[in-house]
């Protein structure tokens, strides 16, 4: 009789144990997930904004080096068509070095299409400034340049600001 009594304590204290240790278990887990949700939005707090910086910086990247933005910045203060060249090689390059941190907070489809644009005008001057001499005024280097640009159907940042333009409106 007393190993009975002995054993149904034992059974209930057992019962009483493993019932606090699911609802102590499930407990913990919810306040673990709370946890977890509170980081999620501040961190959300935090990264939103610099990524909403990030596309707005891109996108006026983008913008800078058009080759018809370049060509009207920079082409009076170039005498020949190798300075234009040289000055607007040079200002694509600053341009991206000064951006190239972006790419955390954009996509990396984004950022490729971005990197496209940037070295398919450069490619664009390249090509134009091969077809005129290097002591040539820098309005003929202008000229081919707005021709090449003309002869495609989109400028080459075009695309690249569509993709940025689609991806922030998935952001809201």
């Amino acid at each position: 009789m007393e190993y009975t009594l002995i054993l149904g304590v034992l059974a209930v204290g057992l019962v009483l144990t493993l019932a606090l240790g699911v609802m102590l278990n499930t407990v913990a887990d919810k306040f673990l997930e709370k946890q977890r949700i509170d980081v999620r939005s501040k961190n959300v707090e935090i990264t939103l904004p610099l990524r909403l910086q990030a596309y707005e910086r891109m996108c006026l990247f983008l913008e800078r080096i058009t080759p018809n933005n370049l060509l009207l910045r920079l082409a009076p203060s170039a005498m020949s068509a190798l300075e234009l060249q040289t000055i607007i090689l040079h200002e694509v390059r600053e341009e991206y070095n000064h951006n190239v941190a972006q790419q955390l907070y954009i996509s990396t489809h984004a950022w490729e299409q971005i990197v496209n644009a940037m070295n398919e005008t450069v490619a664009i001057v390249n090509q134009a400034a091969a077809e005129v001499s290097a002591e040539a005024p820098a309005a003929d280097l202008a000229k081919k340049v707005f021709s090449h640009v003309i002869e495609k159907e989109i400028q080459p940042s075009t695309h690249a600001l569509k993709v940025l333009k689609e991806e922030i409106r998935g952001v809201f």
